[in-house]
């Protein structure tokens, strides 16, 4: 009897051991996983402040919590289910959809860089809140629009970087991902636009320090909300640019990635900071190679937009819908009453 509960302890044990190795490659997992998404990440928390830009205060929070869900059912409802499908049954596909996901972060980063440089800045309209219920549901649908756009470019990431696991591990490992990412994204949009109300309340507190930290916050948003947008301008392209080098590389062109190897190179081998110069060289060259690729992606793609049916209005011109779901930002239209 003692040698049968001895031998269950031990299988107990064993049990034990398997699940908690279980658990350390699935937080190892998740770990990888969500740090090779974070260029997506990152621009993913500067596009939707713009959302709520402009909203009563009363209503900012809700609209993102609205968009907070629509981005959850996205993951788990509707991405997560399709990409084990397709790793089950059409694993071969999956590196073409990550190429069209590099290709789509490649070309919304280098549009961004195109209109500020080049583009025109047009009157943005009335915020949502003003003009109804309608108007601001509107809003939230198209930022969901654009979330789930960007959402499939981090699971697709985080698949990729658990590839070879099983498939309830890979489930699992997108589950803690999609519900990490979600959670930290729309925590820290919510932190952004609830920022400026923060400072203006300590702006009216007594203390001196809380008056000057206060109009600090304030001061400061447009430039943290630029910043943001700016670092995940340069992780689009980065990211983006690097998928498309590894993708064609894989599919037997290996000379951009040749070269790059070949730049990155001479500063590798240095001591001390050798990783860090080679990874910044990888870096740059990967983030000039897809910002070179998404202008050429904007090239072909902007004249098709003008012709195609659905990129246009009854006037001619391109709806801004469209234009928010693929370039991920709130369309802006001219300011019908002024002068």
């Amino acid at each position: 009897m003692s040698g049968g509960l001895v031998a269950l302890l031990d299988d107990v044990a064993a049990l034990a051991r398997i699940a908690a190795a279980s658990v350390d490659d699935i937080a190892a997992g998740a770990a990888k996983a969500g740090a090779k998404a974070a260029g997506v990440v990152i621009d993913d928390a500067a596009v939707t402040p713009q959302y709520v830009s402009g909203a009563d205060p009363s209503r900012e929070l809700p609209m993102i919590k609205r968009i907070f869900w629509g981005s959850l059912r996205n993951k788990l409802l509707i991405i997560l289910p399709a990409l084990l499908l397709i790793s089950a049954f059409i694993p071969a596909v999956i590196p073409f959809i990550l190429m069209l996901g590099g290709t789509y972060l490649c070309y919304e980063g280098a549009e961004k860089v195109w209109h500020k440089f080049f583009g025109h800045h047009e009157a943005k309209e009335a915020p949502a809140v003003e003009r109804g219920p309608d108007a601001e549901s509107k809003v939230v649908k198209g930022a969901i629009t654009t979330d789930f756009i960007l959402s499939c470019e981090i699971m697709v990431i985080s698949m990729n970087e658990v590839a070879d696991a099983s498939i309830w591990v890979r489930a699992v490992i997108l589950v803690v991902v999609a519900i990490a990412i979600t959670v930290l994204v729309y925590g820290a949009v919510g932190l952004i636009v609830k920022m400026d109300d923060i400072g203006l309340h300590l702006t009216k507190k007594e203390s001196a320090g809380s008056k000057r930290f206060g109009a600090l916050l304030v001061k400061g948003m447009p430039a943290v909300l630029a910043a943001i947008t700016f670092i995940g301008t340069i992780a689009m392209l980065w990211v983006g640019g690097h998928i498309m080098l590894v993708g064609v590389s894989d599919l037997g062109w290996h000379a951009p990635y040749d070269l790059v190897h070949a730049l990155e190179h001479p500063v590798a081998g240095l001591a001390v900071v050798g990783g860090l110069l080679g990874w910044l060289v990888n870096t740059l060259c990967s983030a000039v190679i897809g910002l070179a690729w998404g202008l050429i992606v904007m090239a072909v793609l902007h004249p098709l937009m003008k012709v195609l049916p659905f990129g246009k209005k009854k006037d001619g011109h391109e709806t801004g819908d469209t234009r928010a779901a693929i370039a991920g930002h709130r369309p802006e239209k001219p300011d019908t009453d002024a002068g």
